[in-house]
């Protein structure tokens, strides 16, 4: 699996207005739950920030990956928030975010879930991704440079 197909269009968030983490975790809960028409807002709400507890996913120079299971939700789905002003995420090295990639997963998915998290950790590395996906101004765009990173990506290995 790959993120194209777990970050469709619909699930990407730009021009996000949350200021804070609590604020962008309910942000970009709220796109999942609208796109997936889903009613399982407080389960994932919860599922994010028991995993939050444990340590902040603000894991990269200006890239947070919030994520979590639960039993709430069927599939394995992604949601990316894109910010222009940053949010103030707690994140490792202190600095605000800019991208956000939240990934909620059925708890009995660990297979596909941390594949999905290894990919996007090698995406991640990729200087250019990140450069190229915070300047983007709408979801398809965005979406378009996920994909074309991933094709990228997959000619490479």
């Amino acid at each position: 699996m790959i993120l194209q197909d777990i970050l469709l269009p619909e699930f990407i968030k730009v021009d996000m207005e949350a200021q804070d983490k609590d604020s962008a975790f309910e942000e970009l809960i709220k796109c999942y739950c609208a796109a997936d028409k889903s009613q399982a807002y407080n389960d994932v709400l919860q599922a994010i920030k028991r995993r939050e507890a444990k340590m902040s996913t603000g894991i990269h120079k200006g890239i947070a990956v919030p994520h979590g299971k639960t039993n709430a939700v069927k599939k394995l789905r992604g949601v990316l928030g894109i910010s222009q002003k940053g949010i103030q995420y707690d994140a490792l090295d202190g600095e605000p975010v800019y991208l956000l990639f939240m990934i909620i997963s059925p708890a009995d998915d660990s297979e596909k879930y941390l594949r999905l998290l290894k990919h996007l950790a090698e995406l991640i590395d990729v200087p250019q991704f990140q450069i190229e996906l915070q300047a983007q101004r709408n979801s398809q765009s965005a979406y378009k440079t996920i994909c074309k990173f991933e094709e990228m990506f997959s000619a490479k290995s």
